[in-house]
């Protein structure tokens, strides 16, 4: 069964006042947690085993959230005590998916893509040699980060050139995409890019319902968009 991790370890500095005393994840979004809205997407597609990693007022997050079993999962915390950042989290925990797709999201999204999709993206070759490690969910650039990320090509492979998309905070990853990386410090983006390059990774365009909910004007937004 595939399991998952959301990214739970930042400290919402954009959000000012609201997470000095609340970490983001707990945000009320029409009065539920942000992140619930994950925990019960991954359990309605049959994810059973779900990591989640802390650091600021990680130990609230815990006490909400328990062991899962509100959700229907099993929750697992990995607890960061220096700044790691992105891959450097996953890299900490690598172990947990034992050599099988994962999938990874972001826990300041808001989003109605079909996760079941990914499920069946990681049945496909995933990890085989010469295959893709990675497979993400692109959208349409915000206003706040015109520029892009990666650029989606007609094979469905990422690039670096061209006119590009947002990385959405949601894919399916294969543990042997870090396998040569040392545990520390490590942007997603930059190990990303090296497998980019090595035309490893794949994605697809979604023009549906996203959000980032990392400002307090994008709360307020969500409070629509979820309501």
């Amino acid at each position: 069964m595939m399991k998952a991790m959301i990214f739970a370890a930042g400290k919402g500095e954009r959000m000012g006042e609201l997470t000095k005393a609340c970490p983001k994840p707990l945000l009320l979004v029409s009065g539920q947690p942000l992140i619930s809205y994950h925990l019960r997407k991954l359990a309605a597609i049959g994810v059973q085993d779900c990591m989640i990693n802390l650091r600021y007022l990680g130990e609230k997050i815990q006490q909400a959230l328990g062991d899962g079993s509100q959700f229907g999962l099993r929750l697992h915390y990995s607890y960061e005590t220096e700044a790691l950042e992105t891959a450097g989290g996953i890299i900490q925990v690598v172990d947990f998916f034992e050599n099988k797709p994962f999938l990874l999201m972001s826990g300041d999204i808001l989003c109605n893509y079909p996760l079941e999709k990914l499920v069946k993206v990681s049945k496909d070759e995933m990890g085989a040699p010469t295959k893709r490690l990675a497979h993400l969910v692109m959208v349409d650039n915000p206003k706040h980060h015109r520029e892009g990320d990666f650029s989606l090509g007609s094979d469905n492979f990422l690039g670096l050139e061209g006119e590009k998309l947002n990385y959405a905070g949601l894919g399916i990853y294969h543990p042997k995409l870090f396998e040569n990386y040392a545990p520390g410090y490590r942007k997603l983006g930059d190990v990303l890019k090296e497998a980019i390059v090595k035309k490893q990774i794949t994605g697809e365009y979604y023009s549906g319902q996203w959000l980032n909910v990392d400002t307090p004007e994008r709360l307020a937004l969500a409070q629509f968009e979820a309501g």
